[in-house]
């Protein structure tokens, strides 16, 4: 397997331990081992574009995402897949993240309801990440997630870039990177690293 640097994920929330522990096996007391999976397209003819679901959903970008919007959706698709890192942001720091040349918000909708998001980020190499990219828990098993990546993707060439890229982890859904892999997706890194057990609620 291919071997690139890419830019690592905040991983603020996390106790990380030692790597050497977890390709060990010998995991701390409480410890739990995580996966991190890099993978990327180079080609817009590498997308295997999902059959658009009948009936078929609303995403569209959100032009000047409300702080209050931006937590929402964060914090609600998140919430079963150990997304906190930005859970203490400030609005000034959700503000100036939001107003980054690059960065862009995009959501899915159904019946007038928010159904998913995805967030697209441009690097200083002119990559594009979909740095993050979920349902929210009422809308999970209708087979809308397949659509929504197909539509990030679209999105992310659209910019012009030469390269989309993503990363998933053994915290996140099951069928993550089981979608990721049929959209076309090529699997470039990996890591291996512990995460301590949560203190509190």
């Amino acid at each position: 397997m291919q071997t690139v640097a890419l830019p690592l994920a905040n991983q603020s929330e996390y106790q990380v331990h030692s790597v050497d522990h977890a390709l060990s096996g010998e995991l701390p007391v409480g410890a739990t081992q995580v996966t991190r999976t890099y993978l990327e397209m180079t080609s817009p003819a590498e997308l295997r574009s999902a059959p658009l679901p009948r009936p078929e959903p609303r995403i569209e970008r959100i032009v000047d995402c409300p702080v209050s919007f931006f937590r929402y959706l964060y914090a609600e698709v998140g919430r079963a897949f150990h997304w906190t890192d930005r859970l203490g942001w400030s609005d000034a720091t959700i503000r100036r993240h939001l107003a980054t040349p690059g960065v862009s918000i995009w959501l899915m909708s159904w019946g007038g309801a928010p159904a998913g998001y995805f967030e697209l980020r441009e690097h200083d190499d002119r990559s594009v990440e979909i740095a993050y990219f979920g349902l929210l828990p009422d809308f999970i098993g209708r087979g809308w997630g397949k659509h929504l990546l197909t539509r990030a993707v679209q999105a992310a060439w659209e910019s012009g870039t030469h390269r989309v890229w993503l990363h998933t982890c053994t915290l996140d859904h099951p069928a993550a990177l089981p979608n990721y892999l049929k959209r076309g997706f090529r699997p470039i890194r990996e890591e291996v690293y512990e995460v301590a057990a949560r203190s509190g609620p």
